[in-house]
């Protein structure tokens, strides 16, 4: 394959260039939600909204928990020329998502309202978290099919058919959303189902590239997606890190919007979820640069090219970098202008959301390193390093800091805790990665 053999700078390219496409057509669908919602429905709706925020990071953990678990190992046996155990890991990895899909749905209908009052809802807000969630929830299958499949088309290596599912599903939120809020005057309940109708979408085209087209590399069997207890541990093992990334994720959305609730009210939320929107649009093109490279890094880690798994490394964290750079850059520039964006005119809410995007975002230029450090780790298959990595600016930092500083700051000291965490998890990451950067260098030479 030309993982092996290809210049490292043009396989990032080829890589890097469709998976970004891909999760900026991701962050699309949420950002143009709530435009629309804050722009056309109002700042309480925008509120309501941002509470179900915890919810998709959910989505996305278990997402992630299956689909990068799976298309790491694809990736690694693909690089030992192993097809049979890749397509094996591929037919019980759907298995996994379609039962966790169930198996959430049907709770997290049951228990709807008390989630969304954990979550941070308030008698204001909860109409409209509950008019979105009760059209989001029970398609969970097709939320994991669509985002969590398009990892391991990325995997066998078809970055650009992966970035086309994105598209398909990005492209078709952003006419539908307009259609349904506005044109049918449906609120947030328009909102939530023109975002279901593009993740069926988006599923289907999955769904046929790895049973009908000539372009798959692997070819997902029915016959195989029994599960076997070795390959859905592997599975686990590895995508664990991730996955406890987006729970943690979610844990601090709870904390967070309950935070914000007592020092800034309702009005403090909404901007939080304007300030995850605007996050979106840095994080997701490095998330899509860290999915280029993940193939590019297991395949040569599986196949003992230690060198080019350095040489990727490398090269990744320079693009993550400069796209975060490039990012504080706007954001510190003109944060009023990108908080207007989400308001007709509320100037409580341009205040806040100004205010707490110039804090919360002090030290974002770090991130990039930060998290390819954290997903060199999964790419190589060392689960327990990269959980380690992921949960640091999240969990491990992120938490006490959000804990400690409002009790002396108030609201203020809820958007610093997010820079501290950042500039604390960048320290911690450089530390292991010079570790292994010897270690590989330590390994080339004994092969050679």
């Amino acid at each position: 394959m030309s993982l092996g053999e290809k210049s490292i700078g043009k396989l990032l390219i080829e890589y890097s260039i469709p998976a970004i496409v891909g999760t900026m057509v991701f962050a699309a669908y949420n950002i143009v939600d709530r435009v629309f919602i804050g722009r056309y429905v109002g700042t309480l709706a925008l509120s309501g909204v941002s509470v179900t925020f915890p919810v998709f990071t959910i989505i996305v953990a278990f997402g992630m928990l299956v689909g990068m678990g799976a298309s790491s190992l694809i990736s690694i046996h693909l690089g030992q020329k192993d097809k049979e155990q890749a397509e094996n890991i591929l037919s019980n990895a759907v298995t996994l998502f379609i039962f966790i899909a169930i198996l959430m749905s049907i709770l997290s209908f049951i228990f709807i309202d008390e989630l969304l009052y954990l979550f941070g809802a308030t008698e204001k807000t909860i109409g409209y978290a509950h008019d979105y969630a009760i059209i989001i929830f029970p398609f969970f299958a097709i939320n994991f099919i669509s985002f969590g499949m398009n990892n391991i088309i990325r995997s066998e290596g078809n970055p650009k058919i992966a970035m086309k599912t994105s598209l398909i599903g990005g492209l078709l939120n952003l006419i539908l959303d307009p259609i349904f809020i506005l044109y049918f005057d449906m609120g947030v309940q328009g909102a939530a189902i023109a975002t279901v109708i593009s993740n069926i979408v988006s599923a289907s085209w999955v769904i046929y590239h790895f049973t009908k087209s000539s372009k798959r590399v692997l070819t997902l069997s029915i016959k195989k997606m029994r599960l076997k207890f070795n390959i859905v541990l592997n599975i686990l093992s590895i995508g664990i890190s991730p996955f406890l990334m987006q729970i943690a994720a979610s844990l601090v959305g709870v904390i967070s919007n309950r935070t914000l609730l007592e020092y800034g009210g309702e009005v403090a939320i909404a901007a939080m979820g304007v300030i995850h929107s605007i996050s979106s649009i840095i994080f997701l093109p490095i998330l899509g640069v860290n999915q280029g490279c993940r193939p590019i890094i297991g395949f040569n880690y599986g196949a003992k090219k230690y060198l080019r798994v350095l040489e990727a490394l490398k090269l990744t964290i320079i693009v993550a970098t400069g796209i975060a750079f490039f990012g504080f850059i706007l954001i510190m520039g003109f944060p009023n202008l990108f908080v207007s964006l989400f308001s007709k005119g509320d100037k409580e809410l341009i205040l806040i959301g100004t205010e707490g995007m110039r804090l919360f975002f002090l030290f974002i230029f770090l991130i990039g390193f930060q998290n390819i450090g954290a997903i060199y780790f999964l790419a190589i298959g060392n689960a327990k390093i990269s959980t380690i990595l992921n949960l640091l600016r999240q969990v491990i930092l992120f938490i006490p800091f959000l804990i400690i500083f409002p009790i002396f700051m108030g609201l203020k000291g809820v958007w610093i805790a997010g820079s501290a965490s950042d500039f604390g998890a960048f320290l911690i990451t450089y530390f292991f990665l010079q570790k292994e950067r010897k270690r590989l260098i330590i390994l080339s030479e004994k092969i050679e």
